[in-house]
């Protein structure tokens, strides 16, 4: 006992410098406790050396790790996702599986005689980081972006695929139909169990108990441990019951509140379990660093097919379909928990599970570049795509305007970037002069948006209003007004100041209106060529301060029957 505290001091506190290290580098958290791990673990300095310290503190954070990402799946987005996202995670997951076994046979890996290393690195290279990814793109605020949206039902779906591999692990050293059936009615018989009790018995229990957080926490974990040990006793594992005891508290009123309440324990004992799995890392050999680029190779190789080609064959345009490619081309933190389930089984080599560890660090840093810069990045692989043969979907609409002569139709009004302020202002027009509708033309590179305004007739031309030939196109030297409404922090490889300059070069006459994310902007757009600038949050206050009066004089139902007939009434393409 005395040593196992020990051991977890010397993670704690190796975790923590090198965390500090990590941070300051911007470089993903994991990356710097599987370093830690390494360099304390048997095979670094040697202060802890212990296999069963190393054993149970990795067990620990593994069900820990999985009861938090079971937490975070929803499935209620799972069953949202559109046609899109369900097609480009099928064809990512299916893909990989194919090109992943025939890939790992052919460089000599095994696969049979109880020795799965073939199919453990296929199924760890299938999945993404979810760690990596959500963090970059909450950081660029591209969350809620299309090639955004699609990249998290991706990860959503490669979860549930997880879920399913895990449920058959433990049988595959002996793997026949009727024990396949049998480990997935295992599983069916403990998911419906934990989502019975979730949906009928824990709601009441944590409603007694909502307003003590010592209590949420507390039957939080033991809902865990308990359907851990259910898992254990239906001879599946306490790692797969912690999953589901996730999964299914993410369904019930109080996940949110569980979920808060939990997360600092989590990080605990996930940065425990990256310790450990560092610890279990060996001093690379030639082969095994050979094996890891490999790997790394592979993946990224394998995602850019999977990934990218079904999203082109559904015509979601390079750009939309690049992104999605790009964000996912890494190892998941979850590949890791698999293979490392692999070992404990002896379906697999330490060689293997090292050079699986190594690809992940090296994917890890890459990606993290990669995502930050992925605009420049795909402008780039557009180009040269194109270049091949790769149509994207402006072309046959640049085709159109060089028929028509010069750089297209001109039109009065041309929006550059078509975001929600774009999408309420179409819809105003729409109601209040329609004819307007006309004389307008907007720029953007999401396809649905380009789909969309096209079969309402309102005239759209795909492309990146940073490029030039995309202004030349759009008409704006010839344009009356023109309107920039999405915000800095949206915008790809340009700002409103930049753009603004940029248009009133090319069109000295028109009146440009242009949008302000900061107070301090707004001279420095107007210096730019602006003749109007909006500021968002200023009409959202005089809005807010309408209904607090209302409020104040006992009309805040006249007030809202107000806004519920205005929304009624609106048809936006972006609600």
């Amino acid at each position: 006992m005395h040593e196992l505290i020990r051991d977890i001091t010397f993670s704690i506190l190796f975790a923590w410098v090198l965390g500090l290290a990590g941070h300051f580098f911007r470089q993903p958290l994991i990356l710097a406790y599987l370093v830690a791990g390494f360099v304390i673990g048997p095979y670094g300095m040697g202060w802890v050396k212990s296999q069963e310290s190393i054993s149970t503190i990795s067990e620990l954070g593994l069900i820990f790790m999985l009861f938090m990402i079971g937490l975070e799946i929803d499935l209620k987005k799972i069953i949202r996702a559109g046609r899109v996202i369900l097609f480009a995670a099928g064809g990512q997951l299916i893909g990989a599986c194919v090109l992943g076994v025939a890939f790992f046979l052919a460089i000599g890996l095994s696969l049979g005689a109880g020795k799965f290393d073939a199919l453990y690195l296929t199924v760890a290279c299938a999945l993404s980081s979810t760690v990596i990814i959500v963090k970059v793109l909450y950081e660029k605020r591209e969350l809620d972006t299309l090639p955004g949206r699609i990249t998290l039902g991706v990860l959503v779906l490669q979860d549930i695929f997880a879920i399913l591999f895990l449920a058959v692990q433990p049988s595959l050293a002996d793997l026949q139909i009727s024990i396949v059936l049998l480990s997935i009615g295992r599983v069916g018989l403990l998911v419906a169990t934990a989502m019975i009790l979730s949906r009928f018995v824990l709601p009441k229990i944590f409603h007694q108990i909502a307003r003590s957080p010592e209590l949420v926490m507390l039957g939080a974990l033991a809902w865990c441990f308990l359907i851990g040990e259910v898992a254990e006793r239906l001879h599946l594992s306490r790692e797969m019951g912690s999953l589901v005891a996730g999964v299914s508290l993410s369904t019930f009123p109080y996940a949110l509140d569980v979920t808060a309440k939990v997360t600092t324990l989590r990080d605990f004992f996930i940065t425990l379990f990256f310790v450990a799995l560092g610890m279990t890392i060996p001093i690379p050999n030639s082969s095994t660093i050979w094996l890891a680029l490999v790997i790394a190779a592979f993946t990224v190789v394998s995602r850019i097919l999977t990934t990218f080609l079904p999203l082109y064959f559904m015509k979601q345009g390079l750009r939309a379909s690049l992104l999605p490619a790009l964000n996912l081309a890494q190892i998941s933190e979850f590949s890791l928990v698999i293979i490392q389930t692999g070992i404990v089984a002896g379906h697999i080599t330490a060689q293997t599970s090292s050079a699986a560890s190594f690809a992940f660090v090296i994917l890890a840093v890459l990606s993290t570049f990669v995502i930050m810069r992925s605009d420049p990045i795909t402008r780039w692989a557009i180009g040269a795509l194109k270049r091949i043969g790769f149509l994207d979907l402006d072309q046959a609409h640049i085709a159109d305007a060089d028929h028509e002569g010069g750089h297209g139709t001109a039109r009065r009004i041309v929006i550059l970037g078509f975001f929600r302020a774009a999408s309420a202002l179409l819809s105003e027009i729409e109601r209040k002069n329609a004819s307007l509708l006309e004389q307008i033309s907007v720029v953007d590179f999401n396809p649905n948006v380009f789909r969309t305004l096209t079969a309402r007739g309102i005239h759209v031309i795909y492309g990146d209003i940073s490029n030039i030939d995309t202004l030349l196109h759009a008409g704006v030297g010839k344009a009356e007004i023109i309107i920039l409404s999405v915000p800095d922090s949206l915008l790809k490889g340009a700002n409103n100041e930049k753009l603004v300059r940029h248009v009133r070069s090319m069109n000295p006459n028109a009146k440009i209106i242009s949008t302000a994310d900061l107070l301090a902007d707004v001279s420095d757009i107007y210096a730019a060529g602006a003749d109007y600038v909006t500021v968002t949050r200023l009409t959202d206050a005089a809005e807010l301060y309408r209904v607090i009066d209302a409020a104040d004089q006992g009309l805040l139902e006249e007030k809202r029957a107000e806004m519920d007939d205005l929304l009624s009434e609106r048809r936006e393409v972006l609600p």
